[in-house]
């Protein structure tokens, strides 16, 4: 990692849930450490050490567990990770945009990366190609297409579904900037270089907006919640022109915008919703109705807002976990089923017909398969039932909440209900990740790995085995005529 400019103007932030303290290069800081310091190190378990068995464990299932693997070396860590528009179709592979970001330690600017990736279609890659990677090597499928200097770091992005070449970045800041990837210069990240100018500034929170971030599925809506405690609600209808273009259709590389161009344009809310008593952590807009959304907060409370009915909340869950809550996500499927994420290492399934009792939280079913706090969750486009969850202990699980209760032959005695595909790809906490709408049961995640190799991160776009996830009778009667083939052939040979 390169050195940083001036070390003495560095004062260390505060560490913030999956993030990576922003520390000084790993040989800089083992010169500083006194004695004792080293000694107290020695002492403690080595965590790396469990971490690289269970890795090369994984790494040697590889094959057997994935129809698909690509592993890319990050210099810089990533916070956030999202999936643009397919751009082209082809034979064996499709080609589709990725947003990502670059966490700097201030040697060079932060950046919002727009990357161009090959995703490898269902059935075609070889077993014993895939598992064939460096883990300090950048990976053939993923090429950076464009560089945005970004004022300050990106910790969330998020696409608006209407035009997936507009995104939105949450900083250390109380905006939220709104960008058009295509229209934007492609830029040279060099220490001095200017910031890249937003298309459009959110303004309303009047504290730090950091994660909170969500983008409406109906409409051109943004919600954000930050440090002041308030959910914030925009409409960006009136700067935006020709949202109904297909981002498709419009060929790429194109110039010209679909946000109206204005020097230091910006909006204010349409609305600032007040309910929480903490930092607001995450949103997601109910995916029936653009003016319903929900929110979560350290102060471990489920929030549900109707726009129509005014600012206050319409559900308030009091204790939805047993700590801070990290993240939540709004089932596209069903409305009714909401999922959250907490510090205290478990994910909730709550249905808000019934979300309450004797005041506090009464999920349907609490999911226990992380060993710390969980950052990220998120329904699959593919399955009703199936989510994801990633967390600071470096996995990412995979659960059928229609496996719940579920006994058999081939249930797993040990693990816990619902699980039925863990991730343990990434050596360090997985801070993001986002399915592929475009393409079944594809995902891309990422991991900032300070705390085992000091910085970096490594990003990985995976698709399990489909005889995982498809229906039993489906997968028996496919392995037994792979097994009549084999047969077949042996005989012949």
């Amino acid at each position: 990692m390169p050195p940083m400019e001036e070390e003495a103007s560095q004062t260390p932030l505060p560490k913030k849930r999956g993030r990576p303290r922003k520390d000084k290069p790993k040989e800089e800081r083992e010169k500083e450490e006194t004695p004792a310091e080293k000694m107290r190190e020695k002492k403690q378990p080595h965590h790396p050490s469990t971490v690289d068995e269970k890795y090369i464990q994984w790494k040697s299932l590889v094959p057997v567990l994935y129809d698909w693997l690509a592993n890319h070396n990050l210099l810089w860590p990533s916070l956030s990770c999202r999936w643009g528009p397919q751009l082209e179709q082809g034979k064996f592979k499709n080609r589709q945009r990725l947003y990502l970001s670059e966490q700097t330690d201030g040697s060079v600017p932060n950046t919002l990366v727009i990357a161009n990736c090959e995703v490898v279609k269902a059935r075609v890659a070889a077993a014993e190609h895939v598992a064939e990677f460096n883990e300090e090597a950048r990976s053939p499928f993923v090429k950076k297409y464009k560089t945005i200097i970004h004022p300050g770091e990106v910790n969330r992005i998020r696409e608006l579904p209407q035009n997936t070449n507009i995104v939105a970045t949450h900083t250390d800041c109380p905006e939220v900037f709104i960008w058009d990837v295509e229209a934007q210069p492609n830029r040279h990240a060099v220490l001095g270089a200017a910031d890249s100018r937003p298309d459009l500034v959110l303004t309303g929170h009047q504290e730090n907006a950091e994660f909170a971030l969500a983008m409406c599925p109906t409409e051109p809506l943004v919600i954000s919640g930050g440090r002041d405690k308030s959910v914030v609600l925009w409409s960006i209808q009136d700067h935006v022109s020709t949202l109904t273009t297909d981002a498709a259709t419009k060929p790429a590389g194109s110039s010209g915008s679909i946000i109206k161009s204005a020097d230091n344009s910006s909006i204010g809310p349409r609305g600032i919703f007040q309910g929480h008593e903490d930092t607001v952590e995450d949103v997601q807009f109910c995916p029936s109705s653009a003016q319903e959304f929900c929110s979560v907060g350290d102060d471990s409370c489920l929030i549900l807002w109707d726009a129509r009915v005014g600012l206050n909340p319409i559900v308030k869950v009091e204790r939805a976990h047993n700590a801070d809550l990290h993240c939540v996500d709004w089932n596209p499927h069903d409305p009714n089923l909401i999922l959250t994420g907490s510090a205290d290492q478990s994910v909730r399934l709550f249905d808000r017909r019934n979300l309450i009792s004797n005041g506090v939280g009464l999920p349907i079913h609490k999911f226990e398969g992380h060993k710390a706090a969980v950052l990220c969750v998120q329904w699959s486009p593919d399955k009703s039932s199936v989510f994801g969850s990633s967390a600071e202990d470096g996995l990412l699980n995979i659960w059928d909440y229609g496996k719940v209760g579920e006994t058999g032959e081939y249930a797993e005695p040990n693990s816990p209900p619902g699980l039925f595909f863990q991730h343990t790809g990434h050596r360090d906490k997985v801070v993001d990740f986002h399915w592929n709408a475009a393409d079944p049961w594809t995902i891309v995640s990422v991991s900032d790995d300070c705390d085992t190799s000091g910085g970096g991160g490594t990003l990985q776009i995976w698709r399990m085995s489909d005889l995982i996830y498809r229906p039993e009778e489906e997968v028996l009667a496919e392995l037994e005529n792979f097994k009549s083939h084999v047969i077949e052939c042996t005989s012949k040979s």
